[in-house]
């Protein structure tokens, strides 16, 4: 192995445990690509994720800039050299990749590439990406590296140590995103749950209202005859629950449908669910966020879920006049507190009944996140559930 700046155990080990720190899928193949190139002093690198029709579902680079990236276009095929690596799953080390037979091409913003080193990743006997380096750089008088100097006529800046190398990093990165697939499917099922306890909301509280509505319309006509102000007074409660029942209705689709965290945040998401909330129930929410900034995208939505819990529970259960949320931040990381004002209860006494009131969930999501959940609650005191996460 070369004695590089970056290429030691210390190196290595950093490396490892970079890609073992994140949880999205998206995260872990950007730090696989930058550890990679760091580790190899490469100019370029890249790795791809195939689909099942001859391209690419995701594809992650390093060493190119966003304009290079966006001049470049659609993202490239499974072919030539690629293929060779997803299909043949084997490694590829050339001095000019340009000049390989299998060399196709590639669009006249792409960056020129000479020296090549790729390797499939492999999930068991399933390739599930292929990672590559391109234009071996060497550090010069210890300083930065700078572009690639003359080699050898017809060898390869990348050596079999560097190869080797790839192959470790290659191994633990099929577990670092086999894991990040994990948890997003363990995410994706644990929201379609969400989604089947809110659609069993919906259908209770708005087939109550509509209930109520037929009922009262039916006394309406049977009254309009012998007892018109009376049949005015209820065709009037006709027209109150038709619009509690909208408010239920409204309310639900709002948390049905997948919270925009990626586009509008944690900060603006929540505060548009708590107005809707704010209409639809008797009580009273607010919202208030302090200094906060963005946070990992598996903390933010962990962050969302528990003030939906707590929510849940003050505005269904509770029969609180007032629901206060606030988003504050708390060193590099934040803290949400749902606090009402409602009936309360014993936490430990809950527990023993076997009634979480979402509680297990609350804490499983949190630890999930490396963050701490407290909760304090009183018969007659109301409950304030307060959630810590460490940010990124």
């Amino acid at each position: 192995m070369s004695q590089g700046p970056r290429s030691g155990l210390a190196a290595v080990s950093s490396a490892l445990l970079a890609m073992s720190r994140h949880l999205e899928v998206r995260d872990v193949l950007k730090t696989i690509v930058a550890s990679a190139r760091e580790l190899l002093d490469a100019q370029y690198a890249a790795l791809g994720v195939p689909d099942d029709h001859g391209g690419f579902a995701q594809f992650v680079v390093d060493g190119v800039s966003d304009e290079q990236w966006k001049a470049i276009g659609p993202l490239p095929r499974q072919h030539g050299i690629l293929a060779a690596m997803l299909h043949e799953a084997r490694p590829e080390r050339l001095a000019d990749v340009r000049k390989d037979p299998r060399f196709e091409g590639w669009p006249s913003a792409h960056p020129d590439m000479v020296d090549f080193l790729g390797l499939p990743i492999r999930d068991g006997d399933e390739v599930i990406g292929a990672l590559f380096l391109a234009n071996k750089l060497r550090p010069v008088g210890g300083h930065p590296p700078h572009p690639p100097c003359p080699k050898p006529e017809g060898s390869c800046g990348f050596t079999e140590e560097d190869e080797d190398l790839l192959s470790i990093l290659a191994q633990h990165a099929a577990i670092a995103l086999t894991n990040a697939r994990l948890y997003e499917r363990s995410r994706e099922l644990t929201i379609a749950e969400e989604r089947s306890r809110l659609a069993h909301e919906l259908h209770d509280a708005v087939s109550q209202k509509l209930f109520s509505l037929r009922l009262t319309a039916q006394a309406a006509a049977a009254l309009v005859d012998r007892d018109p102000s009376r049949a005015k007074g209820e065709l009037h409660q006709v027209a109150v629950l038709a619009a509690e029942a909208a408010d239920e209705l409204r309310a639900a689709v709002v948390e049905l449908r997948p919270a925009a965290l990626d586009e509008d945040g944690l900060t603006a998401t929540l505060r548009t669910q708590i107005q809707v909330l704010d209409r639809a129930h008797t009580a009273r929410v607010t919202f208030a966020a302090r200094n906060f900034r963005a946070l990992p995208a598996s903390q933010e939505e962990a962050m969302l879920r528990v003030a939906q819990e707590a929510l849940h529970n003050a505005l269904r259960h509770s029969g609180a006049e007032h629901v206060d949320v606030t988003l504050d931040r708390r060193g590099s990381g934040a803290v949400l507190r749902v606090t009402d004002d409602g009936s309360g209860f014993e936490p430990k006494a809950t527990r023993r009944a076997g009634r979480h009131l979402g509680l297990v969930s609350m804490r499983d999501r949190t630890s999930g996140v490396g963050g701490t959940l407290t909760v304090e609650s009183a018969p007659g005191k109301g409950t304030t559930i307060e959630m810590e996460v460490p940010g990124g």
